[in-house]
């Protein structure tokens, strides 16, 4: 299915451009809509698991790793003062799949993204354009409608209804690029919140924190003031101004189905959005967008063929990317508990 087929994809963030790229390269006339009126250069850094960097090969779009990306090799888990508790289990990736995990800044994957849809014959990306319904006007003639429109996803809603919605998990997260390399990788657990800090580019390093509350940055700074160095360093030698606060939300309950109506697919966190804390946001959008063109590119040609492509692109990652929102999930309760001790001695067992 392809010559002629016709395509509107809601969103031009990581997941809807990486779909819009996957449809052009099977032959689709794609129209992307975006609901800002420009592409925001926000964010900081995303971790790439080499599962998702396969994905991307797939797409035609290795270049764009090869070209900005940097490797992640070395992260420990360590409590406030400084203690190492663990090691995060990079070696153990590398040395399975034959590649390192990486690490690229969000803006650089955004341009390279946009590049790479040009060089596909382009697709036509309608700025300010919020949908609503993917049966009305806008999108009621394509073949496929895909809602790539992020955690407040009105495509979903229009198809499932509030039901899996947002949902405030009681904390809030706070990002930041600093301007200089700490060397020193990974997270912190303290009590109740945690700090992380990981390569992103020669000379800077990508930063997180998540609290239960703090409204200012100087609320930030106190919640971590007497940690070990360099986390009140990072603090105090970057420009608040830089910073992005958010409130961390998932879906929840989780979707019955990716895909609707016979023509309509979610992906990235319209599907499933998730808590950060297993670093596989970017990754699951990817792998949603490989492996729903690689659906649509081999369904058969007539009035069955879209939807049986559907089913079998929601059989493959449903499931799959509902496991990895709860193992974030799961992982938030634990990083962030009220009483660290127990966790610490349990996360000290593992190996170090």
């Amino acid at each position: 299915m392809g010559s002629g087929n016709t395509a509107v994809v809601v969103g031009a963030g990581v997941g809807g451009l990486a779909t819009a790229i996957g449809l052009r390269r099977a032959g689709w006339a794609v129209t992307v809509l975006e609901g800002r009126t420009a592409l925001e250069r926000y964010g900081t850094a995303f971790g790439i698991h080499p599962t998702a960097q396969a994905a991307l090969e797939r797409l035609g779009l290795g270049e764009v790793l090869r070209a900005h990306a940097v490797p992640y090799r070395e992260a420990r888990i360590r409590r406030p003062d400084g203690r190492v508790l663990a090691a995060l289990p990079l070696e153990r990736i590398e040395r399975k799949a034959g590649r390192p995990e990486l690490l690229v800044s969000r803006p650089r994957l955004i341009d390279a993204l946009l590049a790479a849809l040009e060089r596909t014959g382009g697709a036509e990306i309608v700025y300010g354009h919020r949908l609503t319904d993917p049966a009305g006007p806008e999108a009621g003639r394509a073949d496929l409608v895909v809602g790539a429109d992020g955690i407040n996803s009105a495509v979903r809603t229009a198809c499932f209804g509030p039901a899996g919605g947002p949902r405030a998990i009681g904390s809030v997260a706070w990002i930041g690029i600093a301007g200089f390399e700490t060397g020193v990788y990974g997270e912190t657990w303290g009590e109740g919140r945690f700090f992380g800090m990981t390569p992103v580019e020669p000379g800077r390093t990508n930063w997180y924190a998540t609290v239960p509350e703090a409204t200012t940055a100087d609320a930030l700074r106190e919640a971590f003031a007497g940690w070990h160095d360099p986390v009140p360093r990072i603090l105090a030698e970057t420009d608040p101004a830089t910073w992005i606060r958010y409130e961390m939300r998932h879906l929840h309950p989780a979707l019955p189905s990716f895909v609707a109506a016979g023509r309509v697919a979610l992906v990235g966190d319209a599907a499933h959005a998730m808590t950060p804390n297993l670093g596989q946001g970017a990754c699951t959008a990817l792998l949603d967008a490989e492996a729903l063109t690689r659906a649509v590119a081999g369904a058969a040609a007539g009035p069955g063929g879209l939807p049986a492509a559907l089913r079998a692109y929601d059989a493959e990652r449903r499931r799959s990317a509902q496991r990895v929102a709860f193992g974030s999930r799961t992982l938030h309760r634990f990083v962030t508990t009220r009483r660290p001790g127990l966790r610490d001695a349990l996360v000290s067992l593992l190996p170090g």
